[in-house]
Formats: C-alpha cells, structure tokens, sequence
C-alpha cells in the first residue's frame, strides 16, 4: 500500500519530505505529492508512517491508499 497526500488539506509546510525514509515525496509548485510505488508507509522503519507523524494537519491531509 500507500500513502497519499490530500492537495485541498496540505499546508505545504514540507515537514514531510525530510521525513520520508525512502524519498517518495516529492514538491513540484508548492504541491505535495507521494510516489505510491515506492512508498511503504515505513513498514518496518517506524511504528507509523513517518509523513503522517509529523504533518500539522495529521490524518486530514495524509491518509492511506
């Protein structure tokens, strides 16, 4: 699976692409955007999704595929 960022909810503060282990977030104009391909929701690396630990906006902006 994935992770996937919601555009309408994202504040674009960027606190989530240094947190991803695996580089899949990616900004292009000021939008967020995650590689499904090459996300794992940090199965294995974390507890929970490290975007998603610290995204300001939480679970309204960073949901699972």
């Amino acid at each position: 699976m994935a992770m996937k960022i919601i555009a309408d909810e994202c504040t674009a503060c960027g606190d989530c692409k240094p947190a991803c282990p695996t580089k899949s977030i990616t900004e292009k104009g000021g939008v967020f955007h995650i590689t499904a391909d090459t996300c794992t929701e940090c199965d294995g690396d974390a507890d929970s999704p490290q975007c998603l630990a610290v995204c300001p906006a939480g679970e309204n902006c960073i949901v699972y595929l």
